[in-house]
C-alpha cells in the first residue's frame, strides 16, 4: 500500500509540475525584461520618495521580481530609507507566490486580492512605524560593502543580456524543483491523511493559530516558503487569511541581509518582530473578518 501511496503522490507531483512549467517559464521571462530595464529606476525612485517613501516602497515591491527586498535590505543598513520603508517592503513582496499562481489558470482570481492586500498592509504598517518611531538611533553603515544577490545567485546590479534568457530558465528550474518536492510531500500527506481536509485539520485550518503559525513559517529566509505556502493553499490545507499572514513575512532573502549584515544586533531582532506580529496580526484579523463579516 505505502508503495502505491509513493507512486501516486509521484505521478501526481509531476503531473501538476508539467502543466505548471510553461506558464512559470514565461512569467518570469516576463519579469526579467521588465526587471532587466526598469529595476535601476525603481530603486532610485524608492530613494528619492521622502514622505512618501512606505507607499513607494510597498507599490514597488508588490512587482514579483526576486531582489527589491535584498535591495532595500542593504538602503536601510545604509540609512538611506526608514524602519517603516522596509516594513512596507517587507510587507508587500511575495517572493515566488505571484509567479506560481500565475502559472496555474485556475488560481488568476487570487492573483490580484494577494497583491492588493499586501500593499494595503505594507502602506499601513509603513506609515505607522514611521509616525511611533520617527528616529532612527542604530549606527549607520553608508559603507558596507554587500554583494547584491538574487534567490538564483545572480548579481542583481548586472546588466548582462544573457540573463534575458539564462537567469528565468535558471529561476524556473529551481522554483519547479520546489514545486515538486513540495507537491509530492503534500501529496504524500493528503494520502496518508485520507483526504485534503483531514490534512486541513491537522494542520489547524480552522483555527485561529493557523495564521499564527504561517507567519512564523513565513520568516524563514527562503523563496521555497512562499512556493510551499502557495502550493498549500491550493491544495485545500491552509485558508487564505494564513496565505496572506505568511507571504506577508516572507521576505525571501531581504531579512537574511538585515540579520547578517546589520550590526545593531537589537534593530535587526525589532525588525524580526514587528514584521510577524505584523503578518500574523494581520492573518488573525483577516480569519475573524472571513468567519463573522463574510
Amino acid at each position: 500500500m505505502s508503495g502505491i501511496i509513493l507512486k501516486n503522490s509521484l505521478i501526481d507531483a509531476l503531473g501538476d509540475l508539467f502543466s505548471i512549467v510553461p506558464l512559470l517559464f514565461f512569467t518570469f521571462l516576463v519579469i526579467e525584461i521588465i526587471e532587466f530595464f526598469y529595476f535601476d529606476k525603481v530603486s532610485s525612485f524608492v530613494k528619492k520618495s521622502g514622505k512618501y517613501a512606505p507607499l513607494a516602497g510597498a507599490v514597488a515591491a508588490s512587482f514579483p521580481q526576486c531582489g527589491f527586498s535584498i535591495i532595500a535590505s542593504v538602503l536601510y543598513i545604509r540609512g538611506i530609507i526608514s524602519r517603516g520603508t522596509l516594513l512596507a517592503v517587507y510587507l508587500s513582496t511575495s517572493d515566488e507566490a505571484i509567479p506560481v499562481l500565475l502559472s496555474v489558470p485556475e488560481q488568476y482570481r487570487l492573483v490580484l486580492p494577494v497583491i492588493v492586500i499586501k500593499i494595503f498592509i505594507g502602506i499601513v504598517a509603513g506609515y505607522v512605524f514611521d509616525f511611533l518611531f520617527p528616529k532612527r538611533s542604530l549606527k549607520l553603515q553608508p559603507d558596507v560593502d554587500i554583494v547584491q544577490k538574487g534567490c538564483c545567485e545572480h548579481i542583481l546590479e548586472s546588466k548582462d543580456k544573457k540573463d534575458l534568457i539564462f537567469h528565468p530558465v535558471v529561476h524556473t528550474l529551481s522554483v519547479a524543483l520546489f514545486i515538486f518536492l513540495i507537491t509530492f510531500i503534500i501529496n504524500l500527506a493528503i494520502a496518508k491523511c485520507g483526504c485534503a481536509e483531514s490534512l486541513g485539520e491537522h494542520l489547524m485550518s480552522n483555527s485561529i493559530l493557523q495564521p499564527v503559525a504561517a507567519a512564523l513559517f513565513g520568516l524563514i529566509p527562503n523563496c521555497a516558503i512562499s512556493v510551499a505556502l502557495v502550493m498549500l493553499y491550493i491544495k485545500g490545507t491552509i485558508a487564505f487569511c494564513s496565505v496572506i499572514a505568511g507571504l506577508c513575512a516572507n521576505s525571501g532573502l531581504g531579512i537574511w541581509v538585515v540579520i547578517s549584515k546589520n550590526k545593531d544586533i537589537k534593530d535587526s531582532f525589532a525588525l524580526v518582530l514587528s514584521l510577524f506580529l505584523i503578518s500574523a496580526l494581520s492573518g488573525v484579523a483577516l480569519f475573524l473578518i472571513q468567519k463573522f463579516i463574510l
